[in-house]
């Protein structure tokens, strides 16, 4: 998959990773569809720093979840 592309699936499919990744309990704060490709090179970014991470402790997870609140529409 080209994750490069800043589509609504590629959006999707990074979302999705990173909920599975952090085991968010929220889902619903985490909706694909609450994400605009506006801000894609934030949200691939944010992507791949939790994807290389093998733990990720609970200071950088609370982190995670402002940065991806902030990326909401």
């Amino acid at each position: 998959m080209d994750l490069t592309n800043p589509t609504t699936e590629n959006t999707m499919y990074m979302i999705e990773q990173i909920k599975e990744k952090i085991r968010m309990v929220n889902v619903d704060a985490m909706k694909a569809e609450n994400f605009d490709t506006d801000k894609y090179e934030d949200l691939h970014y944010i992507y791949e720093m939790v994807m290389k991470r093998k733990h990720i402790s609970s200071n950088e997870l609370e982190a995670i979840a402002a940065e991806l609140g902030s990326l909401r529409k």
